[in-house]
């Protein structure tokens, strides 16, 4: 059934292409490629209709979906329905209306799924947010080096006359992959300069002078102000509600491309301030007891658990400084990262060597987290570190720790269900 799905579905979503010509981003990465794909649909639709995938659908069967507009939905029957329906948009006559842009989120699962889809969609703008060392799916792949060539063919396949690669200047995998490139090629990051590595200029897009800002009663961090730089201008901005800086790649990204389309860089900037953050990516939500909340449950890779570390220690020590709210403490709650293969042992006890500095209490959850907890004994204070083998287990302990003005990550794979956890120790559940 699936595979009979998968067929009917390519066969549409390349005739609707072919029909009607919208211009194509695609977005690819080990991580930071949903929000990548927010804020860039966040822009171009305050000047273009546009469509994208809805949520974390994109694979084979998600992004021709969302090519043909069909709404995902857990019946077969209701999607088979919707896609029928969506068949006017291949055989209407006369031809009917079609959004100006896609933005689709492009999964490299296992080896082939990039050219499979690029091969669908034929995305004119390609960007790449970043792979890391360890990336996710690597078990599905012969090295890490695999996964970061199956994610280039985005790159190779964007045209050479109109084509656009954004590339994140700060990941040196992904940065290669401008010598693949038919297509002009822009830079983002966060290096001003590039005289670390012998070259004559840094990135085409940066940012500078992060700093959290409070919220207007002055009791909250409301977010991250910043300044982003292009060429020999730049432009003051803020987000509400972002607080990973690591987050500002996909803000970076969003930039480029609003630029491509002709945007002006004021304007961008200004709309960006309120962009929506997917759900359980980097979320700040009141928790029972006086907590915080940092969900950023929905998944997890080695480079993501290290970002979401360092803005769980960043965050305190912001809220501390802007509000003067009692000094709370750092609590890590992290699930196993999956889909690792070889790299499980290694990358979760790399993680653990991270913790101690960067938390006052951890709790795993799953076997290969407990290897966290085993790296992280050597820095903590005995008695601050808790494993469990399921969310289900582990959601009590968490309830019972937390106390007034402590803020608590978090953060594991999508199968280890931590969102559990979330729900038990959340102010609104819902």
């Amino acid at each position: 059934m699936r595979k009979i799905l998968q067929f009917i579905l390519k066969v549409l979503a390349k005739r609707v292409i072919h029909r009607h010509q919208p211009a194509v981003v695609g977005i690819t990465g080990s991580v930071g490629k949903s929000f990548a794909k927010e804020a860039i649909f966040h822009v171009l639709s305050k000047k273009f209709w546009v469509w994208k995938n809805s949520e974390n659908f994109n694979n084979e069967i998600g992004v021709p979906m969302a090519v043909l507009g069909v709404r995902p939905d857990k019946s077969k029957f209701k999607v088979i329905g919707r896609v029928l329906k969506s068949c006017w948009l291949v055989f209407g006559w006369p031809k009917q209306e079609y959004p100006r842009v896609l933005v689709l989120e492009l999964a490299a699962d296992k080896p082939g799924d990039i050219e499979y889809l690029t091969h669908i969609v034929r995305p004119q703008v390609g960007v790449v947010t970043a792979v890391g060392e360890v990336p996710v799916h690597v078990e599905f792949y012969a090295s890490p080096e695999a996964v970061a060539r199956e994610k280039s063919k985005l790159v190779e396949q964007l045209p050479a006359h109109d084509g656009l690669a954004v590339l994140n200047y700060d990941d040196q995998t992904v940065l290669e992959m401008r010598g693949k490139a038919r297509a002009k090629v822009v830079t983002f990051g966060f290096s001003p300069s590039a005289s670390a590595r012998g070259e004559e200029k840094g990135p085409d897009i940066w940012v500078s002078d992060i700093a959290y800002f409070a919220t207007d009663d002055n009791r909250n961090v409301g977010g991250l102000s910043f300044k982003i730089n292009h060429g020999n201008i730049f432009v003051p901005a803020r987000i509400n509600n972002l607080i990973g800086v690591h987050q500002l790649y996909g803000v970076l990204a969003a930039i480029a491309v609003g630029l491509h389309f002709g945007m002006n860089l004021v304007d961008i900037s200004s709309i960006l301030e309120n962009v929506e953050l997917p759900k359980h990516r980097m979320n700040l939500a009141p928790g029972i007891k006086g907590t915080v909340i940092i969900d950023d449950s929905y998944n997890a890779s080695p480079i993501a658990m290290h970002a979401a570390l360092d803005t769980l220690r960043d965050f305190v020590k912001a809220r501390r400084s802007l509000s003067g709210v009692r000094a709370g403490r750092k609590i890590a709650v992290l699930g196993d990262m999956r889909e690792l293969g070889k790299y499980e042992m290694e990358a979760h006890r790399a993680i653990g060597n991270l913790v101690g500095e960067r938390a006052d209490i951890l709790v795993t959850v799953g076997a290969a987290a407990r290897l966290i907890a085993d790296s992280a004994a050597n820095q903590m204070k005995a008695g601050s570190i808790f494993s469990f083998d399921t969310s289900d287990e582990a959601k009590a302990k968490v309830q019972e720790i937390i106390r007034e003005g402590d803020v608590v990550l978090i953060k594991g794979s999508h199968a280890m269900e931590m969102e559990k956890i979330v729900k038990e120790i959340a102010q609104n559940p819902t």
